[in-house]
């Protein structure tokens, strides 16, 4: 489990009342004894009006490949959970450290405004 790895692991329902195997953007690398990560929801169906806190996952990006990903995607940065790394059932691949800044640059604006 590291920093900058997509990984598909059952991620909330809004209501808590299930979870769902989605790919998943891995944010930090495993906090604490319990080896705590978090992790940004990524879909496929591209919103048709992008919110502030999505990056999109184009095909057309050079590095796209080396997500995993089988389609264009969008993380979304609103929609993050902190997980045991026990429950991530497996890696897809990986972000380039261009998207990796680009969503460090978000988070901040996130988390200051």
């Amino acid at each position: 489990m590291t920093k900058g790895k997509i990984f598909l692991a059952p991620f909330p329902y809004d209501d808590l009342s299930v979870n769902k195997l989605r790919p998943a953007a891995c944010l930090t690398n495993p906090i604490g004894a319990r080896r705590h990560i978090i992790l940004a929801y990524i879909t496929s169906p591209i919103p048709a009006k992008l919110l502030e806190t999505d990056i999109l996952l184009d095909t057309n990006l050079s590095d796209f490949a080396a997500t995993g990903l089988q389609q264009p995607s969008a993380i979304r940065l609103h929609q993050l959970v902190t997980v045991s790394a026990l429950i991530v059932q497996r890696e897809l691949g990986e972000l380039s450290v261009d998207i990796q800044t680009h969503i460090a640059e978000k988070l901040c604006k996130l988390l200051t405004e």
